[in-house]
């Protein structure tokens, strides 16, 4: 039985989207990701409906479209969600801040990094829960990448995804991306989208937002992203505008946290937030 139903209408090819692994999530679900998913597979792993991320996908682009780069906000606290984001930032021109979400960011007009954003996107609600509060409270609406565990509350605008995944991340931002320029006629075909999903892999964006600094995730980040990337090898065994200078929001140092041994594939955590 197939993960998705008619296929010729999807944002990219379904082979595409299992080799990315955007369909995988983990082993815990929440009653708000129900609709999403397909099947709990036998190691546990819960399966997105390929179908329903693709439609949910659509209908964010749809969101995205109707703001202006400057007035749409990013937030991205892991390394992988990260290297997506900032390239999405860079080459749409809008707002990003990477690592930790300070306090106030969007309420306290008296702090110099306060920002008026009309538009959020997160890429974990539950590692970005402060900046979807504070969008609550100031009406913002609040487009996130939610996996089968994560609480949807303040989220107006769903994309079911491995939000994990390197791959899995790279693709969601390139199809906004792409999405944003077809709906925004800024181009006619989507043969004129020169990049590629591959590119939203690259930490080049990232680095340079960063300062060329990146720093060590927790161990419990690391075991999920190492979990994910298995999970994903699994599954191709079953079927398994251009861009405005991004400028610094607010960079503020943190303390490092150890390295620890790292399997492949795991991931790591920022520790700085900028624009």
């Amino acid at each position: 039985m197939s993960e998705v139903g008619n296929m010729e209408s999807l944002l990219v090819k379904q082979e595409k989207y299992l080799e990315s692994g955007i369909h995988i999530g983990t082993k815990m679900k929440v009653a708000a990701m129900n609709p999403f998913i397909y099947r709990k597979r036998n190691d546990g792993l819960y399966v997105l409906d390929l179908r329903k991320v693709d439609e949910s996908l659509r209908a964010a682009a749809e969101e995205v479209a109707k703001h202006d780069p400057a007035d749409m906000l990013v937030v991205a606290s892991r390394i992988y969600s990260g290297y997506a984001a900032a390239k999405f930032a860079k080459f749409l021109g809008c707002k990003v801040i990477l690592g930790r979400f300070i306090p106030g960011t969007l309420t306290n007009v008296s702090r110099p990094y306060f920002i008026e954003p009309k538009f959020l996107l997160v890429c974990d609600p539950k590692a970005e829960k402060q900046a979807i509060v504070e969008a609550v409270q100031m009406s913002i609406p609040v487009c996130g990448l939610c996996d089968t565990d994560n609480f949807t509350g303040g989220v107006t605008s769903i994309i079911p995804c491995n939000n994990k995944g390197r791959r899995s991340l790279a693709l969601v931002f390139y199809l906004l991306a792409r999405e944003y320029h077809m709906k925004r006629n800024l181009i006619s075909s989507y043969d004129e989208f020169k990049l590629t999903s591959e590119d939203f892999e690259s930490d080049d964006a990232y680095l340079s937002l960063m300062g060329g600094v990146k720093e060590v995730d927790s161990e419990e980040d690391a075991e999920q992203a190492s979990e994910s990337q298995d999970a994903q090898g699994k599954s191709k065994e079953e079927e398994g505008a251009p861009a405005a200078d991004v400028q610094a929001e607010h960079k503020k140092p943190r303390k490092r946290k150890t390295a620890h041994k790292k399997e492949e594939g795991e991931e790591k955590k920022p520790g700085e937030a900028a624009e």
